[in-house]
Protein backbone atom coordinates (compact mmCIF):
# COMPACT_ATOMS: atom_id res chain seq x y z
CA UNK A 1 0.00 0.00 0.00
CA UNK A 2 2.81 2.36 0.89
CA UNK A 3 4.52 1.64 -2.46
CA UNK A 4 1.33 2.58 -4.30
CA UNK A 5 1.04 5.84 -2.35
CA UNK A 6 4.68 6.69 -3.09
CA UNK A 7 4.18 5.92 -6.80
CA UNK A 8 1.08 8.12 -7.01
CA UNK A 9 2.90 10.95 -5.23
CA UNK A 10 5.83 10.60 -7.64
CA UNK A 11 3.51 10.72 -10.66
CA UNK A 12 1.81 13.83 -9.29
CA UNK A 13 5.18 15.47 -8.70
CA UNK A 14 6.32 14.70 -12.26
CA UNK A 15 3.03 16.02 -13.60
CA UNK A 16 3.45 19.25 -11.68
CA UNK A 17 6.99 19.67 -13.02
CA UNK A 18 5.76 19.22 -16.60
CA UNK A 19 2.93 21.70 -16.00
CA UNK A 20 5.36 24.23 -14.56
CA UNK A 21 7.74 23.73 -17.50
CA UNK A 22 4.88 24.17 -19.96
CA UNK A 23 3.64 27.34 -18.25
CA UNK A 24 7.17 28.75 -18.24
CA UNK A 25 7.64 28.06 -21.96
CA UNK A 26 4.25 29.57 -22.76
CA UNK A 27 5.04 32.73 -20.81
CA UNK A 28 8.48 32.98 -22.41
CA UNK A 29 6.86 32.63 -25.82
CA UNK A 30 4.37 35.39 -25.01
CA UNK A 31 7.15 37.66 -23.78
CA UNK A 32 9.25 37.05 -26.90
CA UNK A 33 6.25 37.72 -29.14
CA UNK A 34 5.51 41.01 -27.37
CA UNK A 35 9.18 41.95 -27.75
CA UNK A 36 8.98 41.07 -31.48
CA UNK A 37 11.66 38.43 -31.01
CA UNK A 38 9.81 36.16 -33.39
CA UNK A 39 12.41 33.41 -33.75
CA UNK A 40 12.55 32.92 -29.97
CA UNK A 41 8.76 33.09 -29.73
CA UNK A 42 8.45 30.33 -32.33
CA UNK A 43 10.95 28.12 -30.50
CA UNK A 44 9.29 28.60 -27.11
CA UNK A 45 5.79 28.06 -28.48
CA UNK A 46 6.93 24.96 -30.32
CA UNK A 47 8.35 23.42 -27.15
CA UNK A 48 5.31 24.48 -25.13
CA UNK A 49 2.80 23.07 -27.60
CA UNK A 50 4.52 19.69 -27.60
CA UNK A 51 4.10 19.51 -23.82
CA UNK A 52 0.58 20.91 -24.14
CA UNK A 53 -0.28 18.32 -26.81
CA UNK A 54 -1.34 21.13 -29.14
CA UNK A 55 -4.45 22.02 -27.14
CA UNK A 56 -3.80 25.76 -26.80
CA UNK A 57 -5.40 27.26 -29.91
CA UNK A 58 -4.29 30.80 -29.07
CA UNK A 59 -0.61 29.80 -28.99
CA UNK A 60 -0.98 27.64 -32.10
CA UNK A 61 -2.10 30.73 -34.00
CA UNK A 62 0.59 32.84 -32.31
CA UNK A 63 3.21 30.29 -33.39
CA UNK A 64 2.03 30.63 -36.99
CA UNK A 65 2.23 34.42 -36.79
CA UNK A 66 5.69 34.31 -35.20
CA UNK A 67 6.89 31.84 -37.84
CA UNK A 68 5.73 34.07 -40.68
CA UNK A 69 7.45 37.07 -39.12
CA UNK A 70 10.61 35.01 -38.60
CA UNK A 71 10.46 33.93 -42.28
CA UNK A 72 10.10 30.29 -41.27
CA UNK A 73 7.31 29.78 -43.77
CA UNK A 74 7.04 26.00 -43.57
CA UNK A 75 6.37 26.22 -39.83
CA UNK A 76 3.96 29.10 -40.41
CA UNK A 77 1.92 27.02 -42.85
CA UNK A 78 1.86 24.12 -40.40
CA UNK A 79 0.59 26.15 -37.45
CA UNK A 80 -1.92 28.18 -39.45
CA UNK A 81 -3.30 24.95 -40.89
CA UNK A 82 -3.72 23.62 -37.35
CA UNK A 83 -5.45 26.86 -36.34
CA UNK A 84 -7.92 26.44 -39.20
CA UNK A 85 -8.61 22.83 -38.26
CA UNK A 86 -9.26 23.89 -34.66
CA UNK A 87 -11.59 26.60 -36.03
CA UNK A 88 -9.65 29.35 -34.28
CA UNK A 89 -9.16 32.77 -35.90
CA UNK A 90 -9.92 31.13 -39.22
CA UNK A 91 -9.98 34.21 -41.45
CA UNK A 92 -6.57 35.46 -40.27
CA UNK A 93 -5.18 31.93 -40.40
CA UNK A 94 -6.19 31.45 -44.05
CA UNK A 95 -4.48 34.70 -45.02
CA UNK A 96 -1.38 33.76 -42.99
CA UNK A 97 -1.19 30.28 -44.52
CA UNK A 98 -1.64 31.66 -48.04
CA UNK A 99 1.16 34.16 -47.39
CA UNK A 100 3.40 31.35 -46.17
CA UNK A 101 2.83 29.25 -49.29
CA UNK A 102 3.31 32.32 -51.48
CA UNK A 103 6.69 32.92 -49.87
CA UNK A 104 7.57 29.24 -50.27
CA UNK A 105 6.60 29.57 -53.95
CA UNK A 106 4.38 26.52 -53.49
CA UNK A 107 1.73 27.22 -56.11
CA UNK A 108 -0.30 24.05 -55.57
CA UNK A 109 -0.73 24.59 -51.82
CA UNK A 110 -1.22 28.33 -52.27
CA UNK A 111 -4.11 27.79 -54.69
CA UNK A 112 -5.65 25.09 -52.48
CA UNK A 113 -5.46 27.30 -49.38
CA UNK A 114 -6.74 30.36 -51.23
CA UNK A 115 -9.68 28.46 -52.70
CA UNK A 116 -10.70 27.11 -49.30
CA UNK A 117 -10.25 30.56 -47.77
CA UNK A 118 -12.57 32.18 -50.32
CA UNK A 119 -15.28 29.70 -49.33
CA UNK A 120 -14.74 30.16 -45.59
CA UNK A 121 -14.27 33.92 -45.23
CA UNK A 122 -17.44 36.07 -45.47
CA UNK A 123 -17.60 38.71 -48.21
CA UNK A 124 -17.77 41.59 -45.71
CA UNK A 125 -14.70 40.45 -43.75
CA UNK A 126 -11.55 42.57 -44.23
CA UNK A 127 -9.50 39.40 -44.61
CA UNK A 128 -11.55 38.47 -47.68
CA UNK A 129 -10.12 41.62 -49.29
CA UNK A 130 -6.62 40.69 -48.11
CA UNK A 131 -6.92 37.16 -49.47
CA UNK A 132 -8.23 38.36 -52.84
CA UNK A 133 -5.31 40.78 -53.09
CA UNK A 134 -2.89 37.91 -52.41
CA UNK A 135 -4.54 35.72 -55.04
CA UNK A 136 -4.46 38.47 -57.65
CA UNK A 137 -0.84 39.48 -57.08
CA UNK A 138 0.47 35.91 -56.91
CA UNK A 139 -1.47 34.49 -59.86
CA UNK A 140 -0.76 37.42 -62.18
CA UNK A 141 2.96 37.30 -61.35
CA UNK A 142 3.20 33.53 -61.76
CA UNK A 143 1.03 33.65 -64.86
CA UNK A 144 3.34 36.20 -66.46
CA UNK A 145 6.34 34.01 -65.61
CA UNK A 146 4.68 30.97 -67.21
CA UNK A 147 3.72 33.02 -70.27
CA UNK A 148 7.28 34.29 -70.65
CA UNK A 149 8.50 30.66 -70.70
CA UNK A 150 5.97 29.80 -73.40
CA UNK A 151 3.76 27.76 -71.08
CA UNK A 152 0.44 29.17 -72.23
CA UNK A 153 -1.61 26.40 -70.61
CA UNK A 154 0.04 27.07 -67.25
CA UNK A 155 -0.41 30.81 -67.65
CA UNK A 156 -4.07 30.38 -68.59
CA UNK A 157 -4.70 28.31 -65.47
CA UNK A 158 -3.03 30.86 -63.21
CA UNK A 159 -4.72 33.90 -64.74
CA UNK A 160 -8.06 32.08 -64.54
CA UNK A 161 -7.66 31.52 -60.80
CA UNK A 162 -8.18 35.28 -60.36
CA UNK A 163 -11.70 34.96 -61.78
CA UNK A 164 -12.82 33.31 -58.52
CA UNK A 165 -12.43 36.58 -56.59
CA UNK A 166 -15.22 39.14 -56.28
CA UNK A 167 -13.10 42.21 -57.07
CA UNK A 168 -14.15 43.38 -60.55
CA UNK A 169 -10.90 45.22 -61.22
CA UNK A 170 -8.91 42.04 -60.54
CA UNK A 171 -11.28 40.01 -62.74
CA UNK A 172 -11.02 42.51 -65.58
CA UNK A 173 -7.23 42.62 -65.46
CA UNK A 174 -7.01 38.82 -65.49
CA UNK A 175 -9.39 38.58 -68.45
CA UNK A 176 -7.36 41.22 -70.29
CA UNK A 177 -4.16 39.26 -69.59
CA UNK A 178 -5.77 36.11 -70.99
CA UNK A 179 -7.08 37.86 -74.09
CA UNK A 180 -3.83 39.69 -74.80
CA UNK A 181 -1.84 36.47 -74.36
CA UNK A 182 -3.87 34.48 -76.87
CA UNK A 183 -4.06 37.36 -79.32
CA UNK A 184 -0.28 37.72 -79.15
CA UNK A 185 0.29 34.02 -79.68
CA UNK A 186 -2.13 33.89 -82.61
CA UNK A 187 -0.41 36.86 -84.21
CA UNK A 188 2.98 35.18 -83.71
CA UNK A 189 1.80 31.99 -85.43
CA UNK A 190 0.27 33.93 -88.31
CA UNK A 191 3.35 36.11 -88.79
CA UNK A 192 5.61 33.05 -88.92
CA UNK A 193 3.36 31.43 -91.53
CA UNK A 194 3.00 34.49 -93.80
CA UNK A 195 6.15 33.81 -95.92
CA UNK A 196 4.70 30.46 -97.07
CA UNK A 197 1.24 31.78 -97.93
CA UNK A 198 1.85 31.41 -101.66
CA UNK A 199 4.61 28.79 -101.77
CA UNK A 200 2.90 26.25 -99.49
CA UNK A 201 -0.78 27.23 -99.15
CA UNK A 202 -1.83 23.98 -97.46
CA UNK A 203 0.67 24.41 -94.63
CA UNK A 204 -0.18 28.10 -94.41
CA UNK A 205 -3.89 27.35 -94.05
CA UNK A 206 -3.15 24.80 -91.33
CA UNK A 207 -1.10 27.37 -89.42
CA UNK A 208 -3.76 30.02 -89.97
CA UNK A 209 -6.37 27.65 -88.49
CA UNK A 210 -4.16 27.22 -85.41
CA UNK A 211 -3.80 30.98 -85.11
CA UNK A 212 -7.55 31.43 -85.42
CA UNK A 213 -8.12 29.11 -82.48
CA UNK A 214 -6.04 31.46 -80.36
CA UNK A 215 -7.82 34.49 -81.80
CA UNK A 216 -11.18 32.95 -80.89
CA UNK A 217 -9.98 32.39 -77.33
CA UNK A 218 -8.74 35.96 -77.22
CA UNK A 219 -12.11 37.23 -78.44
CA UNK A 220 -13.95 35.28 -75.75
CA UNK A 221 -11.75 36.55 -72.91
CA UNK A 222 -11.70 40.16 -74.13
CA UNK A 223 -15.48 40.19 -74.57
CA UNK A 224 -15.81 39.07 -70.96
CA UNK A 225 -13.28 41.72 -69.88
CA UNK A 226 -15.48 44.40 -71.44
CA UNK A 227 -18.55 42.96 -69.74
CA UNK A 228 -16.77 43.40 -66.42
CA UNK A 229 -15.43 46.85 -67.33
CA UNK A 230 -17.03 48.46 -70.43
CA UNK A 231 -14.55 51.35 -70.21
CA UNK A 232 -11.47 49.15 -70.61
CA UNK A 233 -9.82 50.81 -73.62
CA UNK A 234 -6.98 48.26 -73.83
CA UNK A 235 -9.34 45.30 -74.04
CA UNK A 236 -11.47 47.09 -76.65
CA UNK A 237 -8.42 47.91 -78.78
CA UNK A 238 -7.20 44.30 -78.85
CA UNK A 239 -10.73 42.95 -79.34
CA UNK A 240 -11.15 45.19 -82.40
CA UNK A 241 -7.84 43.91 -83.78
CA UNK A 242 -8.90 40.32 -83.08
CA UNK A 243 -12.20 40.75 -84.89
CA UNK A 244 -10.39 42.27 -87.87
CA UNK A 245 -8.11 39.25 -88.18
CA UNK A 246 -10.94 36.75 -87.75
CA UNK A 247 -13.01 38.47 -90.44
CA UNK A 248 -10.22 38.32 -93.02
Amino acid sequence: MRKIIVLVALCLAVGNVFAQDADKLRDEGDAALNAKDYATALTKYGEYLKLNEYKDTVRIYNAGFAANQAKNYAEAAKYFDMSIKYNYNVDDAYVGEAMAYRNLNNTEEFLKTASEGLKAIPADNKNRTNLEKLIYAYCIKQGQAAQKKGDLAGAEKLYSEVLAVSNKTYQGNALYSLGAMFYGNGAKILQAATPIATTDPDKYNAEKAKANEDFKKAKDYLTKALEVNPNDANSKKILDATNTVLNQ
